[in-house]
């Protein structure tokens, strides 16, 4: 979520614009789903700025996930914001729900919106931040007209359906041009980039020096042997060094 912190160091190429504060946002698709409350709780205190929330629908990506009843049960053990990861079909039918339980952005895929347009602007409606995720194969240009829309867009490094997934090096250019694009289009100041998929420590580097600023991570922070504080904090240095030099 874009930042009115005071400006950082300017990301390669960028604008005049304060440069976006880097954010640590974890997919909770590791975690004990039967100790969502605890998980999410245990995330705060070890130092994250939002939690993510992969809906899998088992169509548009093969496996299903959380409804937005499982979020809502987890909202009161945690102040900290819930993003959707809507990762449907239908994100139209289903958006007032996951606002509803809870989340205040709503990401949608370009690949599953036919109108595009119109389903980040019914997301607004709702008293939502819209935000817009691109595929691998998905070329920058699906997004390029939406950009007043949304607060954020996502650059997945991993095809989405599956969590511990092996990272896309080959999407860093990609994560460029999106930055890039934001830029000269002067929203540098209020739309963020983020990267999601086989995101850790040998990775999230690159993906910043990119361009990204908020970085999903999963698998990394639930591996870390010093437990998810220590990984929080590593991830984070790691990507402000890459992200502001």
């Amino acid at each position: 979520m874009p930042s009115s912190e005071p400006a950082t160091p300017s990301a390669p190429g960028a604008t005049s614009d304060p440069a976006p504060r880097v954010q640590i946002a974890p997919s909770v698709l590791p975690a004990d789903f039967s100790r969502l409350g605890d998980e999410v709780a245990a995330l705060e205190a070890a130092g994250v700025d939002l939690i993510q929330w992969d809906v899998m629908d088992g169509q548009f990506v093969p496996n299903l996930t959380f409804g937005p009843a499982v979020i809502a049960a987890a909202r009161r053990h945690t102040t900290l914001p819930f993003e959707a990861h809507l990762m449907v079909y239908t994100p139209d039918v289903m958006a007032a729900e996951y606002v509803d339980a809870g989340c205040s952005r709503l990401i949608v895929h370009a690949e599953a919106c036919t109108h595009l347009h119109r389903t980040l602007g019914n997301i607004r409606s709702l008293g939502a931040t819209a935000a817009v995720a691109l595929n691998p194969a998905t070329p920058v240009t699906a997004i390029a007209h939406v950009l007043d829309l949304v607060d954020l867009v996502l650059v997945m490094t991993v095809n989405p359906g599956f969590g511990g997934q092996a990272y896309l090096a080959s999407m860093e250019p990609k994560i460029r041009e999106v930055r890039d694009l934001i830029e000269r289009a002067g929203l540098a100041a209020s739309v963020d980039v983020e990267v999601d998929g086989g995101i850790g420590p040998a990775t999230i580097g690159a993906a910043a020096a990119a361009g990204a600023n908020v970085l999903v991570a999963g698998s990394a922070l639930y591996r870390d042997p010093d437990g998810l504080a220590h990984a929080v904090t590593e991830l984070r240095a790691t990507a402000t060094a890459a992200f502001t030099r």
